[in-house]
């Protein structure tokens, strides 16, 4: 099995799924780690000075798996590239993005649905200017709400999201989520975790997602690995399998390596990139950033997706309809 991923390590090819930088540096992070950092995020600025604004979707299996902890990372890479990021946070657990990152949450969307505030008081600003709305309590409340209210979510959504470069969503694992109303178009970047659990519990959520929603395509991060050779493996097995039992396509973006200088940061309440810069999965999350930044941008891609998106999802949540996929 190496023998056949061993020429994969040392294409020279643009459109290669592992750069000839990744494969250099992660080779013993040889030659100028601090002249590599430089590199990428010079690459990161060219990259994103030709893109138009984008909405994607993280997600993972259950908690626990990583899903957030990229989510914040990559705000931070992208903001700190100079571009406007929000960061929609789906979760009311304690490891979500706004609890990550020591922001203490004093409203939630659904307080603006109820006009008890406004959405300018709900962002929360993390570091590289990133901006945290927290949004799970109104996700969860879209059963309940009247039309004057989504009408109201909408809108303050729209408002949010305007002039910004990126939308991340870090999405919940249950219930009504923005990744059930994603029907193929939309990036959804699925964090999959290289465990025996991890990847049957994947496995579950691209076939509920491909049978509820028709998605037939999915961005893939292989987290917790010790190499990009083990990353490519179980890459290599979900996409074989997807692709024969679900006609499911799937895209390599990169892998996140085991690094205690991750768990660190986590506890510092940073983004690792900007607390261990030179890091491995410092280095790792500006490749998949790249990464995600090479993909095309859909037609009308920006605030009017997110905003179709939820419509999507509020038309799915209705009381009447039982149709609603539960992402597990």
């Amino acid at each position: 099995m190496w023998a056949r991923l061993r020429p994969r390590s040392t294409c020279r090819k643009p459109n290669c799924r592992i750069s000839w930088l990744g494969w250099v540096t992660h080779r013993r992070f040889g030659g100028n780690m601090r002249s590599n950092v430089q590199d990428q995020a010079a690459g990161l600025r060219r990259l994103l000075a030709r893109s138009s604004s984008r909405v994607v979707t993280v997600v993972g299996a259950r908690d626990g798996l990583g899903a957030t902890s990229i989510v914040v990372n990559l705000a931070a890479v992208l903001g700190n590239s100079g571009k406007d990021v929000l960061v929609l946070d789906e979760n009311l657990s304690h490891d979500n993005v706004a609890n990550t990152l020591a922001l203490k949450v004093r409203h939630d969307l659904l307080n603006v649905v109820r006009g008890e505030s406004t959405w300018q008081d709900v962002i929360l600003h993390g570091s590289q200017g990133v901006r945290v709305l927290p949004v799970a309590r109104a996700i969860q409340s879209l059963p309940k709400l009247d039309e004057m209210q989504r009408e109201r979510l909408l809108e303050s959504l729209s408002a949010a999201a305007k002039n910004m470069d990126v939308v991340l969503v870090d999405a919940a694992r249950a219930g009504h989520s923005v990744c059930a109303s994603l029907s193929g178009d939309e990036p959804l970047l699925l964090v999959l975790n290289a465990t025996s659990s991890g990847i049957t519990e994947s496995y579950t959520l691209l076939k509920q997602m491909a049978m509820h929603n028709g998605r037939q395509a999915f961005d893939i991060v292989v987290n917790k690995v010790d190499s990009e050779r083990e990353a490519l493996a179980v890459f290599d097995n979900m996409a074989g399998v997807a692709r024969r039992h679900l006609q499911v396509h799937l895209e390599y973006l990169g892998h996140i390596p085991v690094d205690e200088k991750l768990k660190r940061a986590t506890q510092l309440g940073r983004p690792v990139t900007e607390a261990f810069p030179a890091a491995p999965s410092s280095y790792a999350i500006r490749e998949v950033a790249q990464g995600l930044l090479r993909a095309p941008v859909a037609t009308g891609e920006g605030h009017d997706v997110l905003g179709s998106v939820m419509q999507r999802l509020m038309r799915q949540a209705r009381p009447t309809n039982n149709r609603m996929a539960t992402i597990t």
